[in-house]
């Protein structure tokens, strides 16, 4: 692939030319040239763009897409086009799929549904077999097979003592346990956050106890037994606390936070719009207070969309019986960038790659493309026309954003862009 990128302004701490406006040349995939203004003799591709801005490729570590088993809410091949159109050029599947992705098999199968794609998928293998919570799946296996990580998505694991063997086991081949942050007991048949609002409008109640008495049970079995561990979508200000002093203990715990509960607080619930029903639900302004503050100092190390595509007919319906989920990739820069700077927000979209052993490629001369095309300035009212998952369950239909993604270009020749 070769091509010349015209007047980009590059986005990059990694990268010599960061926060510059350059022209790139790129000759057979690699990044042959840096310069203020590249000429074009040998005719190559032109990418100019209205306030082009371009950064190291995105990576989302929570992503579900339907297939196997659920190709009508989303398929693969459609899902990582949907990636690249957002601006990501890596995503990590969760394994909530009909079968579970429980095998190397299985992990080879989805993997091999993307290839020569330029969105890289990246299977997460279940903890244990079906996601049932009983014994361990095939670990070991699956990361040979290309599995980045390990976990049972939106499900606890209620065995303590598998919890133990996970993370004891994982450690010998260096591989990494996630944990969803919900004690199941304490949470009951609640559906959204436990505090005012629920008492207001009759609705059951998850408390913050919920989730941080399953990440304080979660820290203690890893000062334990060591390994890896990766706490998916905290919500409560309680538990950006317990995982800062467990940081400071240097225990090996990273954790993400979905975009969505950085933004709305349970008051949204207030007309019982199942468009708003996620898990971790929604909670105070306390807790996005701390939230972000944790994003910030680097407690919180990585956000993600939690794309979660589900059929009209289990969000569209009586809000004790809706299903979790909303869809977020497509509106994941404009909403982060609504909150946070620039410089902030990109960090925030690379940032995970190293935990998920996910290649870098800086924008510097010499490496390989992977890159992200973006507009910061592009204000608009996010809507169904901005949505190219097949399933339109988004908790952000109506809200303004700040920034939008053109696509992507990775060195497999390949632009995406809607």
């Amino acid at each position: 692939m070769n091509l010349i990128i015209k007047s980009a302004t590059i986005i990059d701490s990694k990268s010599e030319f960061h926060d510059t406006t350059q022209d790139i040349l790129v000759e057979k995939g690699i990044i042959a040239k840096i310069a203020k203004n590249i000429k074009n003799p040998n005719n190559y591709r032109v990418i100019e763009l209205d306030n082009l801005h371009v950064s190291q490729g995105w990576f989302d570590s929570s992503v579900s897409f339907g297939e196997p088993g659920f190709e009508e809410r989303e398929t693969i091949e459609n899902g990582i086009k949907t990636a690249g159109y957002s601006g990501f050029t890596a995503v990590a599947l969760n394994p909530n799929t009909s079968p579970v992705i429980d095998t190397s098999s299985d992990v080879a199968f989805v993997k091999g549904k993307a290839n020569n794609h330029p969105v890289k998928l990246l299977p997460i293998g279940a903890l244990t077999k079906g996601s049932e919570g009983t014994d361990l799946a095939e670990l070991f296996d699956m990361q040979n097979s290309g599995a980045v990580a390990f976990g049972d998505y939106k499900m606890a694991i209620r065995n303590p003592n598998l919890m133990k063997i996970a993370l004891q086991y994982s450690d010998t081949f260096g591989g990494l346990v996630l944990s969803f942050p919900q004690e199941n007991a304490i949470a009951g048949n609640g559906v959204m956050n436990e505090e005012v609002t629920s008492t207001r409008i009759g609705l059951k109640g998850i408390p913050n106890l919920a989730e941080e008495l399953q990440i304080a049970r979660d820290l203690y079995i890893l000062e334990y037994a060591g390994g890896k561990l990766h706490i998916p979508t905290i919500s409560t200000a309680g538990s950006v606390e317990l995982i800062r002093r467990a940081k400071q203990k240097k225990l090996d715990v990273s954790c993400s936070v979905a975009i969505h509960n950085l933004i709305f607080t349970d008051e949204s619930l207030e007309d019982f719009d199942s468009k708003y029903k996620v898990l971790p639900p929604l909670r105070t302004q306390k807790d996005i207070d701390a939230l972000i503050k944790g994003v910030k100092d680097g407690t919180i190390d990585t956000v993600t969309s939690d794309h979660n595509p589900l059929n009209i007919e289990h969000k569209k319906m009586e809000f004790d019986y809706a299903d979790y989920g909303t869809i977020g990739l497509e509106s994941a820069f404009g909403a982060l960038h609504s909150v946070f700077t620039l410089k902030k927000t990109i960090e925030l979209l690379t940032k995970g790659k190293e935990r998920f052993g996910i290649e870098s490629n800086p924008i510097n001369i010499g490496n390989k493309l992977n890159i992200t095309l973006f507009n910061p300035k592009f204000n608009y009212d996010f809507s169904t026309n901005d949505i190219v998952s097949k399933s339109k369950n988004t908790i952000f239909e109506g809200e303004n954003l700040k920034g939008k993604a053109y696509g992507i270009i990775t060195h497999k020749s390949l632009l995406s862009t809607k």
